[in-house]
Order: C-alpha cells, then structure tokens, then sequence
C-alpha cells in the first residue's frame, strides 16, 4: 500500500448529510486508507479510514492509549494530560486492567439482563412524564439525554436527584455556546458530585456497584471518584447521542422508521445496524510508542494515529452495500464500541438501553414526527461524539 504526500488538513467534519460520515472520509478511503494529517496541535500524524486497518490498529501493543502521549485531531480547550485517578479509558496496561478488572463483571450480559426492568421502568417514566406534559418537546432534553444518566445512577446506587444534577451540568458543557470558563465550572461540579456520591456509599453501602469497590478495598476515594465520573459520563453521552440520532433518522426516513419499529424490543441485528450506520464516536486515537510499519507507512515513534470509525464503519471492502440501513443485516463487525482491550465496557448496556428505548418510543407515541420538517437539523460536529444538539417533536 502506497500512500501520497499529500497532508490532510486535520479531521473532515463537515458533512451533506446529518446520517452519514463527512464525503471527504469516503474519498481518502478509496485512495489512501491511511493518510498523513496535521493534528489541531501542529504535529504531523495520520488518519485511517479503512476497516481492517482500524481492526489492526486498536489491537497493535506497540500502540498507546495515553491520553498525555496523542495528539487531538480536532481543537480542544485543554490540552492533553495524563489520565486523573480511575479514568482508565486513558491508560495502558497494568494501570488500565487495574482499574477495568473489578469492573467487569458489573457490565456482564447477565447482570445487564438483570437491570432490563429497571431500563423499562426509566423509559417509561420518561415517555409518561412527555404525554402528561404535552407536545412539543425536545427529545434530546426530555427522552435522549436523562434516561442514561438515570440507568448509570440504578447502577452505582445513585438518587435520582444526582440524575438531575448530572443532566443539568452535562447539558452546559455539551453546549458549544456556553464560555469556557462556565463549561470548566460544570466539570469541576461534576466530579464534585462524584466524590459526594463516593462519600454517601461509605456511611450508605449497598449492593451497588460503587459499595462493592468499597467493599473491596483496592481503590481509593479519588481513583472511586475518577471511575464514578467516567462511567457517568462514558455511560451516557454515546447513548443519549444514539438515542437522539437514531429517533431522528426514523422521523426522517420512513423505510428505516419500519424496519424498526412493530416489536417490543429491537433485534441485536437492528441495534448492530443503527451502531454501524450513525457511529455517533466519531473517531479514536493511538500514539507510536516506536517506530511501526502499518498499513505500508511507517509510523514514527511518538507520532498519533486516528481511526475515523465513521469511516471504518462505512468500509465497502467490509460491509455490503455499506451506505444502506439494514436492520436484519445480522452480527456486522462495527468498530462503534472499539475493538480489543479498550473496547467500551459499557456495550451491552447501551445495546440493552436501545434495544427497549427506542421502540418503546415509538409504540407509545405512535404519531411522533417532528414539529417543523423544514428545520435543519442541527448537529453537534468537530468533537469526538456526533449527535443532535435538539429535537423538538409534536405527536
């Protein structure tokens, strides 16, 4: 594989349709799967678009996770750090099997079946609460965005008041408007709340997840905070995102609006296609912790790879017909969740998440559209996690 010498001026983000991955990725997948690019920082890197480069990539050991060792792709406030205590998403083994070990077995499919009432539950609560107030409303305030905080809230013991409290402080930092300074203040209150959550779990054990690593002894409170902050905020932002997006492609596109919907809970088959098709985690990183042939490049020590997994999940050399939604298209491979060690440790709970939400919506509110069909859509673009920033709906 030959690549040419051209440098890609940071990560495409721009796209001609909110559904689908920025036409530039596609373009740089035909011609050079793996590409030079100029990071938002000035260094030199590379991106990749293909799938099975992706696969060797996120599965490479001479490859790093550190957050302090890659570069961005696109331009971030703060730059990068080592990982604060807990968030092990940052850090490569020992430290991040540490921390991801005790975890494990709390996000199993059999403890995830185990928490499916309590996810039926929440989204009802949710679409009550829609119908008792009346149309319209916005679906990413009302529906997409507090039914995860409140499924991570069941999971580690939390009350919903917290649920609340995160929601409100997320929706600032999530806002593209909102000041620097007024989206740092809701970090730095958002992981306050975390290590209050951790405090109560001390004088109030239960049998949630956060009293069982009490109980166990091997953290401590700062590292409990630090997972506390990451499972929250991991734990929903991709799902709310999913939610949102997914609800809008079926108020937008009537054949995949059938395809899913008509059944209590979608298939995994559907839930796959809908991961596969939006890839709401735009992309991932990997610094060269030394010089490594991949793909026919050869990568520099120190030098950031990216995987844009919107592209990798649009890869014609993978899927077929990969620009189409096909709900019945069975177990396909996506790179929505990662692959390897770092794959997200939450996926069967979004995919459980999803699997009850999403119809549920639909069934319960039957004639869900959205208020104005002449609106744009307007989306969240040049950050990790794509989606909708509102969604007002009338039923």
């Amino acid at each position: 594989m030959t690549y040419s010498e051209e440098i890609v001026d940071g990560l495409p983000t721009a796209r001609g349709c909110p559904f689908s991955p920025p036409a530039a990725l596609g373009e740089l997948r035909e011609k050079q799967p793996i590409a030079r690019m100029s990071y938002a920082d000035g260094t030199l890197g590379w991106l990749v678009t293909d799938h099975a480069l992706g696969r060797e990539l996120l599965t490479h050991p001479g490859f790093s996770s550190r957050h302090e060792l890659r570069s961005s792709p696109v331009p971030m406030a703060i730059p990068p750090r080592p990982a604060p205590p807990g968030m092990f998403i940052g850090m490569d083994a020992p430290e991040h099997t540490r921390y991801r070990k005790p975890l494990n077995r709390h996000f199993t499919v059999r403890r995830v079946r185990q928490l499916e009432p309590a996810i039926q539950r929440i989204v009802t609560q949710h679409i009550d609460a829609m119908e008792e107030q009346g149309p319209p409303t916005d679906l990413v305030n009302s529906f997409a965005l507090p039914i995860p905080v409140q499924v991570i809230a069941e999971l580690v013991g939390a009350d919903p008041e917290i649920s609340e409290e995160i929601s409100r402080l997320r929706a600032v930092t999530l806002d593209p408007a909102a000041p620097p300074a007024e989206a740092h203040a809701a970090v730095v209150a958002t992981n306050e709340v975390m290590a209050e959550l951790v405090r109560s779990k001390h004088r109030n054990p239960s049998d949630d997840l956060l009293s069982v690593l009490i109980g166990d002894g091997e953290m401590t409170d700062e590292e409990l905070t630090g997972l506390a902050f990451l499972m929250f905020i991991a734990g929903h932002e991709t799902t709310a995102n999913m939610f949102s997006l997914g609800a809008c492609l079926m108020l937008r596109d009537e054949k995949v609006r059938a395809q899913l919907t008509g059944t209590p809970v979608l298939t995994d088959e559907a839930v796959n296609e809908l991961l596969r098709h939006l890839s709401i985690v735009q992309f991932t990183s990997r610094a060269a912790l030394t010089d490594i042939e991949i793909g026919g490049v050869h990568v520099k020590e120190g030098e950031t790879v990216t995987l844009s997994i919107a592209a990798a999940n649009r890869d014609a050399q993978r899927f077929a017909d990969p620009d189409t939604f096909d709900a019945a298209g069975g177990e396909n491979g996506h790179l929505a969740f990662g692959h390897g060690i770092h794959q997200c440790i939450g996926h069967n709970l979004a995919r459980a998440e999803l699997r009850i939400g999403i119809p549920e919506l639909f069934r319960r509110l039957p004639g869900l559209r959205l208020a104005d069909e002449s609106k744009e859509i307007v989306t969240r673009e040049g950050h990790n996690t794509y989606g909708v920033l509102e969604l007002p709906v009338i039923w």
